[in-house]
C-alpha cells in the first residue's frame, strides 16, 4: 500500500461523508428546523423593541 492508495481511500471517505451530509441536510425531518432558522433574521429582536419603546 503506497501513498496513492491512502489518498484514494481518503478521497472515498470524504466523498461518503459529503453524501451523508447532503442526505442529512435535505431530509424531510430537518425541514422544520431549517425553516425556523431561516426565519430568524426576519424576526424582530425583543431588545430592540423594548429599547425603541423607551425612546418614544
Amino acid at each position: 500500500m503506497d501513498i496513492n492508495d491512502l489518498r484514494g481511500l481518503l478521497t472515498a471517505i470524504i466523498l461518503l461523508a459529503f453524501i451523508g451530509l447532503c442526505i442529512w441536510a435535505w431530509s424531510s425531518r430537518r425541514k422544520a428546523d431549517f425553516d425556523a432558522s431561516a426565519a430568524l433574521p426576519l424576526e424582530e429582536d425583543q431588545y430592540m423593541t423594548n429599547n425603541e419603546q423607551e425612546n418614544i
